[in-house]
């Protein structure tokens, strides 16, 4: 009997810990890098992972860098390359950060919330600190998340004739969305 109501009362608790964390294997990073001379440095990847930590206020996110989709097959050969991205050295881009006004995001009662996040985002070996809104909607078990933000490519060694050119921006926009159950 001890063991059985031992056994029951690990579950159940694994089952709560369980329950504070939401994840995603489908989440969507789009990469916006069009300036007015040249509109194709556009990219999306809808196989992004991540995790939230509700009760810890917790996010990470991982996309592989591979899975960017261009409509130009050029610029998403350029963006693997090795003056660029790198894909075969440094194969993912990582998020990892937290919510700083957590209290304010009540993940038990469905509603909108705007939650302050800031983390370290890790590309091509480098790290950057991102601080971003994004804004939380809670329906139910589950939670959307989105956000925007940009980058300055120099930060993380990325440089070329095209960016020199006005042809890639210099700050690329950077939006995630995110239905993490």
């Amino acid at each position: 009997m001890k063991k059985t109501t031992l056994f029951t009362a690990l579950i159940l608790a694994g089952s709560l810990v369980f329950a504070q964390k939401k994840t995603t294997t489908s989440a969507t990073v789009n990469f916006d890098a069009t300036t007015s001379i040249d509109n194709l440095p556009k990219a999306e990847n809808k196989t992004a992972i991540g995790a939230l930590d509700m009760q810890k206020g917790t996010v990470q996110f991982e996309a592989a860098v591979k899975n960017f989709a261009f409509t130009n097959p050029r610029i998403q050969e350029h963006f693997n390359n090795a003056q660029w991205f790198n894909s075969e050295e440094h194969p993912v881009f990582t998020f990892n950060g937290t919510i700083t006004n957590l209290n304010d995001v009540n993940f038990k009662k469905d509603g909108t919330y705007t939650a302050n996040v800031e983390g370290l985002l890790a590309i091509k070996g480098k790290e950057g600190k991102v601080s971003t809104p994004a804004t939380i909607v809670v329906k139910g078990t589950t939670i959307n998340a989105t956000t925007e933000f940009s980058i300055k490519l120099s930060e993380y060694g990325i440089s070329g004739v095209p960016i020199d050119a006005g042809k890639v921006s210099k700050e690329p926009k950077i939006t995630v969305s995110a239905e993490l159950k």
